[in-house]
């Protein structure tokens, strides 16, 4: 059905005059009418989505407007159906209605009586198509990616998994230690058409390299000491889903050289055998670091490199996003609290100001794992044990978490712009933040940047 402004009407009837009759008066009151001429070719065209009103006469062959109607219902118990009536199956239109029918119309109807109904079926129709439109926005909102942030190079990010998922080509993820390159890859795999395959994942640096390439290439049956049954390697398992490679940069040459093969080729040979075998595979490559820059040239092949280049994924560490450090925070704060089983604690100014000056090393496991420790209670003796300097407190015991981290964090804002006396430049590099989200939180916490220049905070 084409796109309209106007609102859809189907018009089910097997008399071609009665049909057209009524097409041009729902035409003249603003609808857009579709015409059948028999149930089935209703039944191909209306579904769920369908987002009118349908009208059918009630006797017509093979199929009768009441089993259309029920099998409609089946579809979507909310789809208004006006039943049109000769005078002898009024009982029968009334057993519809008690089923849930919208209305019906008996032979010879006006085409106002018409109109009217459809106008208030119509109406009742749109409300439940905006309801199912506000609870599926309500779902996702409760229901975030797992890559988390508002910094816009997650935002980008984001975007970019979406417009490769259903890519079939090799991927490269470069990030630092933390940064979640592994859930990057599982997120790649589970938006794109492989869901339904295998999400197969191996560090390359945890295994020697005897072991590592039997783990990726499989071998057979005494292929060498210790071989003492057929293994299918890693590759082969992954074939019509996703492989991930983490830490390739730590992949021995000899299994470098491999594997360029397996990816050109898009076939396996086990250790061990001479028959090579098809794989249907997708490669997903994470290194810590630009694999193309001169420090990996003796360690890493130039060629595999290039194969798997095809489309780079990079991972923001958490010091280019500080702005994202409070809600990761919050997050992960309130994870564990479920894990643990423990009631969200107090931040001390000592938590408060570590989250807000230290610069994550870690990126986001270390957060998590910070986050688990406040909620333990141990966080406050590690920064005690490492003499770390703290702000003033937190505010009233007795506010939220999100108004606590919003409470400091326009302290830390005022903070900032006292030391550089309203400074835009000077406090957008100390706080690490972009220039729009700086003037935004102004907004939001309602700072005059001008009165620290005056020195009136």
């Amino acid at each position: 059905m084409t796109a309209s402004s106007a609102l859809p009407v189907a018009f089910v009837d097997d008399d071609a005059v009665l049909r057209e009759a009524n097409a041009q008066t729902l035409r003249l009151a603003g609808f857009e009418p579709f015409l059948f001429e028999s149930a089935v070719e209703a039944l191909k065209a209306i579904d769920e989505r369908f987002p009118g009103v349908v009208i059918t006469d009630l006797r017509m062959p093979r199929i009768d407007g009441m089993e259309l109607f029920r099998t409609l219902r089946a579809r979507d118990p909310d789809l208004p159906v006006i039943m049109i009536t000769g005078h002898g199956d009024i009982a029968t239109a009334v057993e519809a209605m008690r089923e849930g029918a919208y209305d019906f119309l008996p032979k010879p109807f006006a085409s106002d009586r018409l109109i009217q109904s459809v106008r208030r079926a119509t109406e009742k129709r749109a409300l439940v198509m905006e309801n199912r439109r506000l609870r599926q926005a309500a779902e996702e909102a409760h229901a975030p990616s797992p890559l988390l942030g508002d910094a816009p190079a997650m935002e980008r990010l984001r975007e970019t998994l979406k417009a490769v998922a259903d890519a079939d080509v090799d991927v490269m993820i470069v990030g630092e230690t933390g940064t979640g390159k592994e859930l990057v890859a599982d997120q790649l795999h589970h938006l794109g058409r492989r869901r339904s395959g295998r999400f197969v994942a191996l560090n390359c640096g945890a295994l020697p390299e005897t072991v590592l390439e039997s783990e990726l290439f499989g071998h057979e049956s005494g292929a060498f000491t210790g071989a003492l049954k057929k293994r299918v390697g890693l590759i082969e398992h992954s074939s019509g889903g996703t492989l991930f490679l983490d830490e390739i940069e730590s992949m021995p040459l000899s299994a470098q050289a491999r594997l360029l093969r397996v990816l050109e080729q898009r076939e396996i040979t086990p250790l061990g055998s001479n028959t090579a075998r098809q794989v249907d595979l997708r490669v997903v490559a994470a290194a810590k670091s630009d694999l193309g820059s001169s420090a990996h040239k003796a360690s890493f092949r130039e060629d595999l490199f290039h194969r798997l280049n095809v489309v780079t994924l990079r991972i923001p560490p958490l010091r280019e996003r500080q702005e994202d450090v409070p809600l990761l925070f919050a997050v992960y704060l309130d994870r564990a609290c479920r894990r643990f089983q423990r009631e969200v604690p107090m931040l001390t100014p000592a938590v408060r100001h570590h989250l807000a000056s230290h610069d994550w090393p870690g990126n986001v496991r270390e957060i998590v794992h910070f986050a688990e420790r406040v909620v333990l209670g141990l966080a406050e003796i590690d920064l005690a044990a490492t003499g770390k300097a703290s702000p003033p407190s937190a505010g009233p015991q007795g506010a939220s978490l999100p108004e606590r981290l919003e409470r400091y964090e326009a302290d830390l804002i005022r903070e900032v712009l006292t030391q550089h006396k309203g400074d835009v430049r000077a406090s957008l590099e100390a706080l690490g933040i972009p220039r729009k989200t700086f003037y935004d939180k102004l907004t939001k916490y309602g700072i005059n940047r001008a009165s620290f220049e005056a020195g009136e905070p």
